[in-house]
């Protein structure tokens, strides 16, 4: 196996956004009566993020909130071992040891934002007392419009009522995930889009249309593609195509299987065809990829 430590990145991706509270700023947003109680001390969002880590040996003075999208990553809490998948988020309580990570083959994208504060605490003693800790939501617009918000405004300015603003905006992201049973019980429970994710999942090698997903799921092809963004952001073929390509990454990745075989595993007949896929989603093909990620290992 190659050595992994020569290529971890903390910061520094393309497209990133980041920003954290000069200690100043932290002081009077600590003092202010309509910020105190729950705060942001940082935020950001890293696409993309190959090799990313992040290490404290005695934690963090905020909890964390991680937000994946995309991708996968681990998080390490003592003798825990968290995978966080596409649409999937946890809370890292503060002052607790930590180690988390992008995969190496299929990158996270992470949104994240360090918060505190006496009201924080409770929030996330609320969040504590509810398994799992590892949960799962539907994609949502505003979810993504609301963070955006909250970095714009901080970006513009660190001015005492922007800082208001920003505050009250992250209690309403942090809130919508943590209470997202009690916000949209039904959305919380499984529903015919995570029965058709899991179809996909165990029919990888299958080739299949948007029509055949909807009526597997006895759902108009409208109703079903309406239903299946809502979920998950991406049109069902789209999300499908993915779930091709992240296995593709693994066999070229983990395994001797040349892409000739790795299409017929995944049930493609044109090899010119899946590596326009594969450089669609990845960015280089998968000739490339292989020759990249294998001289590492």
């Amino acid at each position: 196996m190659y050595n992994e430590e020569t290529k971890k990145i903390k910061e520094g991706f393309v497209g990133q956004q980041m920003i954290v509270l000069p200690p100043n700023i932290k002081k009077l947003v600590a003092k202010n009566n309509l910020t105190r109680l729950f705060y942001l001390t940082a935020i950001g969002y890293y696409p993309n993020a190959n090799f990313h880590h992040r290490t404290r040996k005695t934690g963090s003075g905020q909890h964390i909130l991680l937000y994946c999208t995309s991708g996968r990553g681990h998080i390490y809490l003592k003798d825990q071992e968290i995978e966080l998948t596409p649409n999937t988020f946890f809370v890292i309580p503060k002052n607790t040891p930590h180690h988390y990570k992008s995969s190496i083959t299929e990158p996270w994208s992470i949104y994240w934002v360090h918060f505190t504060g006496p009201t924080a605490d409770i929030i996330y003693e609320k969040y504590a007392a509810v398994a799992p800790l590892l949960r799962q939501i539907p994609y949502s617009e505003k979810r993504i419009e609301n963070f955006d918000a909250i970095f714009n405004l901080l970006e513009e300015s660190f001015d005492e009522q922007s800082l208001e603003i920003t505050n009250l905006k992250l209690m309403d992201f942090v809130s919508s995930m943590i209470y997202i049973k009690q916000l949209n019980p039904a959305q919380h429970q499984m529903d015919q889009m995570d029965k058709s994710i899991l179809f996909m999942k165990n029919n990888i090698n299958g080739i299949f249309t948007a029509e055949t997903f909807a009526k597997q799921q006895q759902l108009s092809l409208s109703h079903y593609s309406r239903l299946f963004r809502s979920k998950t952001g991406n049109s069902p073929l789209h999300f499908f195509n993915q779930l091709k390509v992240q296995k593709a990454c693994q066999y070229l990745y983990f395994t001797d299987r040349n892409i000739k075989e790795i299409c017929t595993e995944l049930g493609f007949d044109d090899p010119f065809y899946f590596s326009r896929l594969f450089k669609k989603y990845m960015g280089i093909s998968p000739s490339q990829y292989k020759k990249n990620y294998r001289s590492q290992r």
